[in-house]
């Protein structure tokens, strides 16, 4: 039987994040998980195209093979980073999940108009936002195949 793929090399993991408790509950969720991984947090939208552009400190920083993106950030909203993200040739095919406490039909709509891979709404509650984090992780990194990243 063929190692799986993902085994061999950690999933690069962006999560943008301006809450820390929402980091560090996500680091504790993708910390158990079964894949190997690295989870990178940008604490802003800037922060985060500067990582996703290998700008400045983050010109070694590997590309993502996932982001996990909150709507309401400070200097760029998530808004403008999944726009930015989804108009880049070099960039829109990696995966977008949106993770926020908006349950606007509005902020829905709009983000899967921007071409948001998915959508899901954080839950208030300690426990269910672990399982919410581990459960995004089990489908988009165990079930998904993702792009390799490579241009083409």
């Amino acid at each position: 039987m063929e190692p799986n793929e993902s085994s061999l090399h950690p999933i690069e993991i962006l999560l943008v994040e301006d809450n820390p408790g929402d980091s560090r509950l996500a680091k504790e969720a993708l910390k158990e998980s079964k894949l190997k991984n690295n989870l990178y947090i940008a604490e802003d939208g800037v922060e985060a195209m500067n990582f996703l552009y290998k700008t400045g400190k983050y010109s070694k920083m590997p590309r993502p093979d996932l982001v996990i993106l909150d709507l309401n950030l400070p200097k760029k909203d998530g808004r403008e980073v999944l726009a930015e993200i989804k108009n880049d040739d070099n960039l829109k095919r990696i995966p977008v999940v949106i993770l926020t406490i908006s349950k606007a039909e509005e902020d829905i709509l709009k983000t899967y108009n921007l071409h948001a891979n998915c959508y899901v709404t954080k839950p208030l509650d300690l426990d269910q936002f672990m399982k919410v984090v581990k459960s995004i992780e089990d489908f988009w990194l165990t079930i998904v195949k993702l792009p390799n990243g490579k241009n083409e």
